[in-house]
C-alpha cells in the first residue's frame, strides 16, 4: 500500500510535532540546496522553530548578499506599486527589514566570534569555518603587506641617519683639522715673539751697560770693543795691552802717582 496523503494541519502531538519539524526542515534544506546547484540559482532560506532557534540555507553562505538583493527588488516594486513611499505602511516595512537585518548581522557577529553555534549544522560550521579561513588569510597579507612597508620605511630612515652621521663625521674632521692648523699658528706666533721678547731683552741690557759706564768716547770704544772680543771668542774675554794703556794714557799722570806722605 502506497503512503497515504497528509492532512495539512498543525499536528497536536508535541513529540510528533517536534519530529516532523525535523525531518521536513532537513528535506527543505536539502532541496534548497539542490535547487541552487542544478539551477545556478540564489537561494536563501530561513527557517525558525517553535522555540525561536535560527535555521538557514544561503547559496555560497553570503545570506546578506541575497537579502540586499531581495530589497532592492522588494523596493523598486514598492516604488511601481505605491507612489507615496512616506506612507506610515512603507516605514512600518521598513522599520521590520531593518530590524531583521540587524538581527542576522548580530547573529553572524556572535557565530565570529565562537558563540551561539549550538544551532548550527555540520555543513554551517564548515561553511563558518571557511569563511574564517579566509578572513583570517586576508588578515595576514594585510599584516606581511604593513610589516614590509614599516620595514622599507624603517630601513629608508637608517639610511638616512646613517648619511647624516657620516656628514656629521666629516665636519667634525675638519674642524679638527682646522683647529690643529690654528694651534700650530699660533704656537707659531708665540715662539716668534719669544725669540723678539728675547732679543729686545738683550738690547735693552746692552743699552743699559753703555749708558751706565762714564761718558768717554774711549771708555765706551773699549767696552765696545770688549764685547767684540766677546763675541768673537764664543764669551771669553782677552784683556789687550793696548787697551790698558789707551786707557792709562788717557788718565792724567798725577793721578798714577801714589800719594806723597811726610815722613
Amino acid at each position: 500500500m502506497g503512503r497515504g496523503r497528509v492532512q495539512l494541519k498543525r499536528i497536536e502531538n508535541k513529540i510528533n510535532r517536534q519530529v516532523t519539524f525535523s525531518k521536513r526542515r532537513s528535506g527543505l534544506l536539502k532541496k534548497a540546496h539542490e535547487i541552487s546547484v542544478l539551477c545556478d540559482a540564489d537561494v536563501g532560506l530561513i527557517v525558525f522553530s517553535t522555540k525561536g532557534k535560527l535555521f538557514e540555507y544561503a547559496t555560497d553562505s553570503c545570506m546578506e548578499r541575497i537579502l540586499e538583493r531581495y530589497e532592492r527588488y522588494s523596493y523598486a516594486e514598492r516604488q511601481l506599486r505605491e507612489p507615496n513611499v512616506e506612507s506610515p505602511a512603507s516605514w512600518t516595512l521598513e522599520h521590520a527589514k531593518l530590524k531583521a537585518r540587524m538581527e542576522v548581522l548580530q547573529r553572524n557577529q556572535r557565530h565570529y566570534a565562537g558563540e551561539d553555534l549550538d544551532s548550527l549544522s555540520m555543513k554551517e560550521l564548515q561553511n563558518l569555518e571557511h569563511q574564517l579561513d579566509v578572513s583570517l588569510k586576508h588578515i595576514r597579507t594585510r599584516k606581511n603587506q604593513v610589516m614590509n612597508e614599516s620595514i622599507s620605511e624603517l630601513q629608508k630612515k637608517d639610511k638616512a641617519l646613517q648619511e647624516q652621521n657620516n656628514l656629521l663625521a666629516k665636519k667634525i674632521k675638519e674642524r679638527e683639522k682646522e683647529l690643529a692648523q690654528r694651534t700650530a699658528w699660533e704656537q707659531q706666533n708665540h715662539d716668534l715673539n719669544s725669540t723678539c721678547f728675547n732679543l729686545s731683552q738683550q738690547n735693552h741690557d746692552l743699552n743699559s751697560s753703555c749708558f751706565d759706564l762714564p761718558h768717554d768716547p774711549l771708555a765706551c770704544y773699549n767696552v765696545s770693543e770688549i764685547y767684540v772680543a766677546q763675541g768673537e771668542n764664543n764669551g771669553e774675554i782677552e784683556e789687550n795691552p793696548l787697551q790698558n794703556q789707551s786707557t792709562n794714557a788717557a788718565i792724567p799722570p798725577w793721578m798714577l802717582q801714589p800719594p806723597h806722605v811726610d815722613g
